[in-house]
């Protein structure tokens, strides 16, 4: 057994806290980084199709976030405020990125920002399968509010990659099945 397991707690039938807390702690980075991503893309594509189907999934992944503060809190881990601000600052240097554009947002920035939160729900949603495989052994997570979350990611990324065609075909002038990895 390794030094940093002796000190970690078992709860349930084996959970390490001190290791499940660094993780849900990396989590918790990344679902800040996501809301403030989602829902800058929302409030500055306000009035366009882009925007308005952003909405829903920025309010959702909001959402998303307190079910992960909420969990954290009923496994007794405590939020790392640190780790809070780094995803924060992480966002916020995100919108630094060259766009081909010094002051008004590129076309560009909406493919760019779309596979951002794409990969940001893949991970959410890994986060959320490993919670649910844990709860087979600890009681402390809901198993079905676990399904719900699931399912929710898993719609939520079907959305984005909708959308991520669908601005890419925009953007790049090509067709649906050129951007999706077909023939043509």
């Amino acid at each position: 057994m390794q030094h940093s397991e002796t000190r970690a707690v078992r709860h349930g039938g084996g959970t390490r806290t001190s290791l499940l807390g660094i993780y849900l702690n990396d989590h918790l980075a990344g679902a800040t980084t996501g809301t403030r991503r989602a829902q800058y893309m929302a409030r500055t594509l306000r009035g366009s199709p882009l925007g308005e189907a952003l909405e829903p999934i920025a309010t959702e992944i909001a959402q998303d976030r307190r079910s992960l503060l909420d969990i954290m809190g009923r496994l007794d881990v405590p939020a790392r405020h640190y780790k809070i601000y780094t995803g924060a600052l992480v966002e916020m240097a995100g919108r630094l990125k060259s766009n081909g554009r010094l002051v008004h947002r590129s076309p560009l920035s909406s493919v760019v920002e779309l596979e951002f939160l794409r990969l940001g729900v893949e991970g959410k949603a890994a986060g959320w399968r490993t919670l649910h495989r844990l709860s087979e052994s600890d009681e402390r997570l809901d198993r079905q509010g676990l399904d719900e979350l699931i399912e929710r990611a898993r719609r939520q990324l079907r959305t984005l990659e909708y959308l991520r065609l669908q601005e890419a075909q925009a953007v790049f002038g090509t067709t649906g099945n050129e951007l999706a990895g077909g023939t043509g």
